[in-house]
């Protein structure tokens, strides 16, 4: 993995991933509470769906029928044309990727130089199929069984496993994801399990020294 900090006491960027229903944003959120600051890939690319040359570019590619009747873009109809066809996940990739890339970089820098932050973290499910594993300092794995992915998920976001595998298709398979990471943080039982491993997790890339 190439980091993206030649120096070692620069603030190190801590990338996130996982399978849909993992607890990536529930580890994410414990960071968080250790003072660091996250970065919400999703909610970033929310953010961006609404800016003007994005909405211009989903209509040069879809038309009106992407839009609701407020002007907003509609991503569940979004998410129907690309999670079935990979040339139009492709081509929403190639509008999206490069402005997120450049927004997170942006807010890389802004909370490295903010002494209130311990590090930073990238929430981003598709951290390695986008290329920004390249931003970080290192990679975490969350790790949850199917079963209790789903579980979770069935309550929560009303993904059937379907949806699931659907959406995981288009991804880099688990297993290999799993690989990539420097670490893994197993998530298959209580968030205060999970909080005890975060902050050994966090000791260890934050004050390896200590």
């Amino acid at each position: 993995m190439t980091e993206m900090n030649d120096s070692p006491r620069e603030k190190p960027v801590i990338g996130i991933v996982g399978g849909v229903g993992s607890g990536k944003s529930t580890a994410a959120a414990e960071l968080a509470a250790l003072g660091c600051r996250v970065i919400d890939a999703d909610a970033l690319g929310h953010e961006l769906l609404e800016e003007p040359q994005v909405k211009a570019e989903l209509k040069k590619r879809w038309g009106e029928g992407i839009f609701r009747e407020d002007g907003s873009v509609d991503r569940a109809a979004v998410a129907k044309i690309v999670f079935s066809d990979r040339a139009e996940l492709e081509a929403l990739n190639s509008i999206m990727h490069p402005l997120m890339r450049k927004s997170m970089e942006a807010e890389i820098a802004a909370a490295r130089s903010d002494p209130g932050v311990a590090a930073v973290v990238l929430d981003a499910a598709v951290l390695f199929e986008a290329g920004w594993d390249d931003l970080c300092t290192a990679v975490v794995f969350v790790s949850a069984p199917r079963p209790v992915r789903l579980a979770r998920l069935s309550g929560k976001r009303r993904l059937d496993a379907g949806e699931i595998a659907l959406r995981e298709k288009f991804q880099i398979s688990l297993d290999n994801k799993a690989r990539k990471c420097d670490y893994t943080i197993d998530n298959s039982s209580s968030v205060r399990r999970l909080r005890k491993r975060v902050g050994e997790l966090f000791l260890r890339i934050c004050h390896p020294a200590d």
